[in-house]
């Protein structure tokens, strides 16, 4: 009986010195790889390493017969471990607060969740911006297909652009330039950008390209990442603009020649030097309140009723006015507001320094009203003046009634007629239907 115990007690003191060294290896082992551990941590679970070892050591130097050498070791192997005992109560009690203070796993899951969370939140987000941006983010492999991409591209849907390549997705002509800059971008690991055009079911569409080398933790270049954004409404500005200027240049060649014109008729029919001043200086007014009025709407037209307004604003505005105007809102396009407008000033003119409006007495109506389709379409126009002094025909024709019969008639391609009625001046006016653009 007593032998078997000394065999068991000998296993025993094998089987605690083989696992306390085993458990001592895992602890440096673990301080090897956790090198972030707090300090005084990591000085806790040294003395524990240190203390488990020592243990193992006493326990393999017990199983030896008791000579002195043997003595001595077991001796020096308690005090090591009396010692580091000693200093592993002092470690623990010193970091005693921040051991109770460490997160327990139940924290930790928590605060994994939270961050999880806070992750798919801030990625839901992301993902969203971009969706309602004309931005898209995606990424390319070594042979340059998307492996994925933030939203539709090229007007098709992720699914299609996925695993595919430029070539795949575009016809020749668009893609070609597209694959070039990519494989540029690979090839110099470098960024490069550009700006290309494709074709989307028949509509063009512009793109501002970033593309940049896309690497993995090593810092070799694996594929592509890059946005492509739309920039397809500011060309179509651009080209507007374009449009637009290249519109201003016409109009301002057709506004001088209307100007030089003028200059040249008033010029013929002016007496004297200061007669001109006046009388030019009037009917460029006349023009420029026409061009205020075309501006307003873009260059779409004017409204017949403002054109009256601004060209007669000097009689209307005034207590016991003389003019009255009747018609409705109707909308003339450029040329015949600008020419209608230049008629209506010498009309208006002439009846200032002559007619109805030279005396308190005189009256004059302005009435416009739409044709019928089976009449053709479009406006008449009358200028009627009553009350004024008594009217002779004029032995000859001045600017005004060239203005009005010849170049009115001409810039509408309808029927201008000018009377010189005893009772007063009559004007009537058909304007065609091609030069009404909207009727409101």
């Amino acid at each position: 009986m007593e032998g078997m115990l000394t065999d068991l007690d000998a296993v025993t003191r094998v089987v605690t010195a083989a696992s306390s060294l085993a458990i001592a290896a895992g602890v440096f082992r673990l301080l090897q790889i956790r090198r972030d551990l707090p300090r005084g941590v990591r000085w806790l679970v040294f003395l524990l390493g240190t203390l488990i070892m020592a243990v193992g050591v006493l326990s393999i130097l017990i199983s030896f017969d008791n000579g002195a050498l043997i003595t001595l070791f077991q001796s020096t192997a308690r005090v090591v471990v009396s010692l580091t005992a000693v200093a592993g109560a002092i470690a623990l009690w010193s970091n005693y607060r921040s051991l109770l203070n460490l997160p327990s796993p139940g924290t930790f899951a928590s605060e994994q969740r939270r961050l999880t969370l806070e992750l798919a939140t801030a990625l839901q987000r992301y993902e969203m911006a971009l969706r309602g941006s004309n931005v898209a983010i995606f990424t390319q492999d070594g042979d340059l297909r998307y492996t994925s991409i933030s939203k539709p591209l090229f007007g098709l849907p992720i699914e299609r652009v996925l695993g595919s390549t430029d070539l795949d997705l575009l016809d020749e002509k668009h893609a070609r330039p597209i694959a070039n800059l990519k494989r540029e971008a690979f090839a110099a690991n470098e960024t490069r950008k550009g700006e290309v055009e494709v074709d989307e079911e028949g509509a063009k569409r512009w793109y501002d390209l970033h593309i940049e080398p896309l690497r993995d933790l090593n810092g070799a270049t694996i594929g592509l990442t890059g946005a492509a954004v739309d920039v397809t409404d500011r060309k179509e500005n651009e080209q507007h603009l374009r449009m637009l200027m290249r519109e201003l240049t016409h109009r301002s060649k057709n506004l001088l020649a209307v100007i030089q014109a003028m200059a040249r008729q008033t010029a013929r029919h002016a007496g004297t030097i200061d007669d001109f001043v006046e009388q030019f200086s009037a009917r460029l007014q006349a023009l420029a309140r026409s061009h205020d009025l075309l501006v307003q709407e873009s260059w779409h037209g004017a409204s017949l009723g403002d054109m009256v307004r601004s060209q007669l604003g000097h009689h209307l505005n005034r207590e016991g006015s003389q003019v009255t105007i009747e018609g409705p809102d109707i909308l003339l396009k450029p040329e015949a507001a600008q020419n209608l407008g230049l008629a209506l000033h010498e009309l208006s003119t002439n009846a200032a320094k002559y007619g109805a409006l030279s005396v308190p007495g005189g009256h004059v109506l302005i009435h416009w009203a739409r044709r019928s389709l089976e009449e053709g379409g479009g406006i008449d126009l009358n200028w009627t003046e009553k009350g004024g002094p008594k009217v002779t025909t004029p032995a000859g024709r001045g600017f005004g009634s060239l203005v009005i019969e010849r170049n009115l008639s001409r810039a509408l391609d309808g029927e201008v007629v000018l009377a010189f009625e005893p009772e007063g001046v009559m004007c009537h006016v058909v304007v065609p239907e091609q030069h009404v653009t909207i009727v409101r």
